[in-house]
């Protein structure tokens, strides 16, 4: 499933006519927020630092935490109401009558037992490391990584293409029939953030890199490598992710869709990479309508699987069996005791820059929520997500629709023809908001209350994998979600041609009901108005009304817009995010064509929502200035300098900053509600500004 996520600041570790009660016009005395406000910075200047310069100066990230902002703050807030949760089933949980939150109460308890995770160590995952140790020769490979795949890949709802060793399996719906579900294949089996990390040239590249390198060494020596040997297989190690690297996709080469969509037989794959027995690697998995050869799946990456066929000829058993084991022990090493734990810190230090570890128990809620959200999820909008706030949240949505249906009809760059079926897409958007409409059956998920924690959250693993592996070749369940209710983030999925907003994210500050319309439009009315407009960026516009990847804009209109989105490439690859490095303008394109999209329709849904009556003017800023600030204030954050380098290399959106002066600079409104000038850093030249909704 290709997701479209907000990217919401918290997401770096590791998206009405009133949001109002329904009586009548908003009078409050007060804005939010504005104890952020730098007076001593003009807005024109520097927006940014105008709406939350004396917030950048005060706030200090604590040694934990790899950013703060608002994104971190509802985080917080979220982490502590999920905690009462957890610490009540754990309490319980010998009593618990009900059987999943008596499963939920076990799992959260064992990992908060820090003696006993250590006096277990790797006892869980042992008999992996057993059959990884048993190889014998390349004949047994098929059945290892499908072992992997099921008991190591990973928790949570949203399946990360690249996180598999040493390649990913999964459900997708199919692109080209959004009915159907089908298997797909990704590259994978790398443990740095991206492909990039193994040839950059700075010296901040060849540090992480050789960090990396020493890292695997001592891992393999904390799982009882002598040096010399651990030193050897870690430099093995290194190269075969080097070469498996070297051979997998750009970040921005995989934003073009048809490029990561290849439909191909079981025989095809077979030739295409012999040297796994794909048809018992599914069985294996528990897909058997795979095992057929004319079955049909999509092989997003076909050259990836073509080099790794020549790494299973090529690469020494030991070198495979080093590395299948430091990756599988390393996926989850929180849970294997202490020292593995420090390690795997020690070295993300270098890629977050943090100093001090979370507390157990926020790492602990963020594993639950990972291994059973729904559980843990149905709990949580019992008290944080009312149905008042649901209804209201869907009312926003009306209005944010209406405004785009307007919009389409309105840009003179669009065809009649285009803008007909524009609006047919628009029109089946379907909106799920705060939770699912029913909640997962976790019957057959089978806790071991003495087990060793890292076995049970493997069984986890198991259990979500089986789900994921039955969903294969069946019709698409469309009142699936792909992100637990807790979850402070948003997404559109183009496959479905739905937006989805979980509870986690519907709080204050982003949707906030003691703040006026005009700041509730441009805090989370933008995040609306970016997840429908993901349906029409550059990746979201080539999939039609039903979710099928299908070209439904003439040949003239898709000109136009990649002329317009072209100059958001641009004018974010002149943005310098730290140091010397810039934002990468192609990687960030969809997201930034949805920030500066989901504003402008943000913007003329609030002015909608007036329904001509001008707005009041509230601390001496007028409607349009609190809707402008009540988005800055929403994307404050201060990240580690560590963190910013990493997001900018692997993540399509831009940091905080940009995402806030970027599409500001690009609208006429801002310039008109803040009195700005031609020539001002704020004002993007008319030849340079681009043109869209």
């Amino acid at each position: 499933m290709k997701l479209r996520v907000l990217g919401v600041p918290v997401a770096l570790l590791s998206c009405c006519t009133s949001l109002l009660l329904a009586a009548a016009a908003w009078c409050a005395d007060s804005v939010p927020g504005m104890e952020y406000v730098d007076k001593t910075c003009k807005p024109c200047q520097d927006f940014y630092r105008y709406a939350n310069g004396g917030w950048i100066d005060t706030v200090k990230i604590p040694p934990a935490y790899v950013a703060v902002g608002a994104g971190r703050e509802i985080y917080d807030r979220n982490q502590v109401a999920l905690k009462r949760v957890l610490d009540d089933a754990a309490a319980k949980a010998t009593i618990e009558e009900d059987p999943t939150l008596r499963k939920l109460g076990e799992l959260y308890g064992s990992m908060m037992d820090s003696t006993r995770i250590d006096r277990d160590g790797m006892k869980g995952i042992q008999e992996t490391l057993d059959k990884i140790d048993a190889m014998k020769s390349k004949a047994d490979y098929t059945s290892v990584f499908a072992w992997v795949a099921m008991h190591g890949q990973g928790l949570g709802q949203l399946a990360i293409p690249g996180f598999g060793f040493p390649f990913y399996f999964s459900p997708e719906i199919d692109p080209k029939n959004s009915s159907m579900m089908i298997g797909q294949i990704q590259q994978g089996g790398l443990a740095l953030p991206d492909r990039d990390f193994y040839f950059r040239k700075d010296a901040k590249s060849d540090t992480i890199r050789r960090e990396f390198q020493a890292h695997t060494g001592r891992f393999l020596q904390l799982m009882g490598e002598d040096p010399a040997t651990a030193k050897r297989h870690a430099a093995d190690v290194m190269k075969l992710e080097t070469a498996l690297a070297e051979s997998s996709m750009t970040l921005v080469a995989q934003r073009d869709p048809h490029a990561v969509y290849h439909k191909m037989t079981v025989a095809q794959l077979s030739k295409l990479c012999p040297g796994v027995d794909w048809p018992g690697y599914f069985k294996a998995v528990g897909v058997s309508s795979l095992a057929d050869p004319n079955a049909k799946l999509d092989v997003s990456m076909p050259h990836f699987l073509i080099a790794l066929n020549r790494q299973i000829n090529t690469v020494p058993l030991d070198t495979w069996k080093a590395y299948l084991k430091v990756r599988y022990a390393t996926r989850d090493g929180a849970w294997i005791g202490q020292k593995y734990f420090d390690e795997i810190f020690h070295f993300n230090t270098l890629l977050t820059g943090t100093t001090t570890p979370l507390p157990q128990w926020k790492r602990a809620a963020t594993k639950a929520d990972d291994a059973m959200g729904d559980a843990l999820g149905k709990a949580y909008v019992a008290t944080e997500f009312p149905p008042s706030s649901k209804a209201r949240v869907m009312d926003m949505v009306d209005n944010l629709l209406a405004a785009l249906k307007e919009r389409i009809e309105s840009r003179p760059w669009m065809s009649d023809s285009t803008k007909q079926q524009a609006i047919v897409k628009l029109s089946a958007i379907v909106r799920k908001i705060g939770y699912p409409d029913h909640w997962k059956d976790y019957s057959a998920l089978d806790i071991d209350p003495k087990a060793p924690t890292i076995d049970n959250l493997t069984r986890c693993q198991k259990f979500a994998m089986d789900y994921k592996m039955n969903q294969i070749n069946k019709p698409v369940d469309r009142s699936e979600w792909g992100m637990t209710p807790p979850t402070v983030n948003a997404y559109y999925d183009p496959t479905v041609n739905q937006i989805f907003f979980p509870a986690g994210i519907l709080q204050p500050p982003q949707f906030d009901p003691n703040a006026d319309d005009a700041t509730n439009y441009g805090a989370i009315g933008m995040v609306i108005g970016h997840e429908i407009t993901h349906g029409f960026d550059d990746q979201g516009r080539q999939y039609d009304a039903k979710g099928n990847l299908r070209d439904w804009w003439t040949e003239d209109d898709a000109a136009k817009f990649k002329v317009a989105a072209q100059k958001v490439v641009d004018q974010f690859n002149g943005f310098v995010a730290v140091d010397t490095l810039h934002v990468n303008g192609e990687l960030t394109l969809g997201e930034n064509l949805a920030d500066f999209g989901g504003l402008t329709v943000a913007f003329h849904a609030w002015q909608r929502s007036l329904h001509g009556k001008p707005a009041p003017v509230i601390d001496g800023y007028t409607g349009e200035q609190r809707f402008f600030l009540g988005y800055a204030h929403a994307w404050r954050a201060k990240i580690r300098p560590e963190l910013v380098r990493t997001v900018v290399l692997t993540n399509p959106h831009s940091p905080a900053e940009w995402r806030v002066k970027g599409p500001l600079s690009n609208m006429p409104e801002f310039r008109a509600a803040f009195h700005c000038q031609a020539g001002d850093p704020m004002v993007t030249p008319d030849a340079k500004r681009p043109e869209i909704w």
